[in-house]
C-alpha cells in the first residue's frame, strides 16, 4: 500500500471552506439545497427520482436561458474553460479516493486482528449508539442532521476555539477536584473500614 500524500486534492480544500463557511455563498447554497432536498422527500414524501428529474430540469433550463440571454445581448458564446476537469485534478481525486479506502482497510484490520480491546471497544460502543440513532429515523434524516451539524458545529468552534478551551479546561479542573472529595470522603473512609473489619475478623480468628 503506498503512502498518503500530502498535497490535499482541489475537491477537498472545496469541503473545507464550505464546512468553514469561507465560501458564503456555496455554503448557503449547499445548506438550501440540503434543506430543500429533505422537506421534499421526508416531510411532503416525494419520489427521490421525481425530485431529482425536477432539479434536473431546473438546471438545464436556468443553464438555457442564461446562455440565450448572453448570445441576445453580448452576441458572443458563452465560456465553459470553468467547466473542465483537468487531468490533474482527476488524477488526485482518484489518488485521494484510493487513499482513503486504503486508510479504511487498515482501521478495519486494525481493529479487528490486533488486540486493541479498547479500541474494539469503542467501535462496537460508536456503532451500537449509531443504530440505536438510525432507529428513530431514516437515513435521509440522519444525513441531513449530519450535513447541518457538519455545517454549524466546526465553524463555531473555530470561532470560538478560545472560549471552548478555556471551557473545557476548567471542565478538566473541576473534574478532578470532584474526584479528589470524593477519593478523601468516601473511598478512603471505606478503605479504613474494610481494613478495621479484616483486623477485627482476624483477631477473632485468633482468640
Amino acid at each position: 500500500m503506498t503512502t498518503p500524500s500530502k498535497s490535499s486534492p482541489v475537491w477537498c480544500d472545496t469541503l473545507r471552506d464550505v464546512f468553514l463557511w469561507r465560501r458564503k455563498k456555496l455554503s448557503l447554497l449547499v445548506l438550501l439545497v440540503s434543506t430543500a432536498t429533505w422537506v421534499s422527500i421526508d416531510v411532503y414524501q416525494f419520489n427521490f427520482i421525481t425530485v431529482s428529474s425536477w432539479a434536473a430540469m431546473f438546471a438545464v433550463t436556468s443553464l438555457f436561458l442564461y446562455g440565450n440571454m448572453l448570445r441576445l445581448f453580448r452576441k458572443k458564446e458563452q465560456d465553459l474553460s470553468c467547466l473542465e476537469i483537468s487531468e490533474q485534478t482527476a488524477i488526485e481525486t482518484a489518488r485521494s479516493i484510493r487513499q482513503s479506502i486504503e486508510q479504511g482497510v487498515r482501521w478495519m484490520c486494525h481493529v479487528s486482528a490486533e488486540r486493541e480491546l479498547f479500541v474494539f471497544a469503542r467501535v462496537v460502543a460508536a456503532l451500537w449508539l449509531l443504530s440505536y440513532v438510525g432507529s428513530f429515523c431514516d437515513s435521509l434524516s440522519l444525513l441531513y442532521i449530519d450535513m447541518v451539524v457538519g455545517m454549524t458545529v466546526p465553524v463555531i468552534f473555530v470561532k470560538n476555539e478560545d472560549k471552548i478551551k478555556w471551557f473545557g479546561e476548567w471542565t478538566r479542573m473541576q473534574a478532578r477536584r470532584l474526584h479528589d472529595v470524593v477519593d478523601e470522603k468516601v473511598v478512603k473512609r471505606l478503605k479504613n473500614r474494610v481494613v478495621k473489619f479484616t483486623e477485627k475478623i482476624n483477631l477473632k480468628k485468633l482468640e
